[in-house]
């Protein structure tokens, strides 16, 4: 029983602002997500050796194909070259070290949801003429959700973060709506769509 409250506590700590437990997660978080970015960067040099774009064509999400349903898994590890990954890298680690920050467990369980809902939902209403990937719509999905989790779990830190990053990338949010450019506004739009529903169903009651 000691223990479990003594357990108990340090969860709680950690999810309080200010207090040490609460800046030793976000440390572990940065460390955690700042190892996350550099395999992707590993991924797209084996791409690259390979001939640019043999991995994304192999496990990118190729809407409406059976054989292109592999990418809800393999997608958000492939980018369509240095420059895709160059813009994703940066708010990855930001919006990943918060979110995972909130406990690894949740992270997990998170982003497996934003994935799933961003993933089907580009299969299912995507353009079948094309081959999507990069991290994205996790990116979005991880704004969503600290969004989302303010406001669920009554959190100005959440929604501190979200207003701060969200004015860093202000002008990233034009890319959910439809457009020329070879985006995938439909992963955007699902990604924070899916985001929402993680800070939902996975909230600190």
């Amino acid at each position: 029983m000691g223990y479990g409250w003594a357990a108990g506590a340090r969860t709680d700590d950690a999810g309080r602002f200010g207090t040490e437990a609460f800046y030793a997660s976000l440390g572990r978080a940065f460390v955690t997500m700042c190892a996350v970015v550099p395999a992707l960067f590993l991924i797209e040099a084996i791409d690259v050796a390979l001939g640019a774009g043999t991995l994304d064509v192999a496990g990118g999400i190729i809407p409406h194909t059976v054989a292109g349903l592999d990418g809800v898994l393999f997608s958000p590890f492939l980018h369509g070259d240095w420059e895709h990954l160059y813009g994703n890298a940066v708010p990855l680690i930001l919006l990943g070290t918060f979110v995972l920050a909130g406990g690894a467990r949740r992270f997990l369980w998170s982003t497996a949801l934003i994935m799933l809902v961003a993933g089907l939902g580009v299969w299912f209403v995507g353009d079948p003429d094309t081959v999507v990937v990069g991290a994205s719509g996790v990116i979005f999905g991880y704004l969503g959700l600290l969004l989302t989790r303010g406001l669920v779990e009554r959190s100005w830190w959440h929604l501190a973060v979200a207003a701060f990053i969200g004015l860093l990338y202000w002008y990233q949010f034009f890319n959910i709506l439809p457009t020329d450019q070879r985006i995938s506004w439909q992963g955007h739009g699902l990604g924070l769509l899916g985001g929402v529903i993680a800070a939902i169903v996975f909230r600190r009651r």
